[in-house]
């Protein structure tokens, strides 16, 4: 069996990020973005898991976390989660966001709280997952970091 490692994607991963999300029924017309940073979870060569941030200064939108279905409930998407809220510390970022129609308990278990999404930074509300991608029924959690 091998280890699974989270690990900063490369470009040759876009297909199978892509899959996750569309499996996942998350966003994807707006994926690869210059902004976006994904990290990956692999298995072996296989990807199973992501999750990305996309910086706007010292403030990020947290985003796209998806978990293969045969590795759910194990403890990855925890994993990834906690992954990529390491790394947009080392990037600076002193406040996240994300917008979830699924996973408002787990966020909220890790310190985002609800807020209205007319107080959220200017940069992130221009974002195309605020503007376009996701519905106007997700919920908006913020948390400092």
């Amino acid at each position: 069996m091998t280890r699974t490692e989270i690990v900063p994607a490369a470009a040759a991963d876009l297909e199978a990020v892509r899959a996750l999300l569309e499996s996942a029924n998350l966003p994807v017309a707006d994926l690869g973005s210059r902004d976006q940073h994904f990290l990956v979870a692999r298995d072996g060569e296989a990807v199973v898991g992501c999750v990305a941030l996309e910086q706007y200064g010292t403030v990020a939108l947290l985003r796209s976390l998806a978990v293969a279905p045969a590795r759910r409930g194990a403890g990855l998407g925890r994993a990834l989660f906690d992954a990529i809220v390491i790394e947009a510390r080392r990037r600076g970022i002193e406040e996240a966001y994300l917008l979830t129609t699924t996973i408002e308990p787990f966020a909220a278990r890790r310190g985002f709280v609800r807020v209205d999404r007319a107080s959220v930074a200017p940069a992130v509300r221009a974002s195309a997952e605020f503007r376009t991608c996701c519905p106007a029924s997700a919920v908006c959690m913020a948390r400092r970091l």
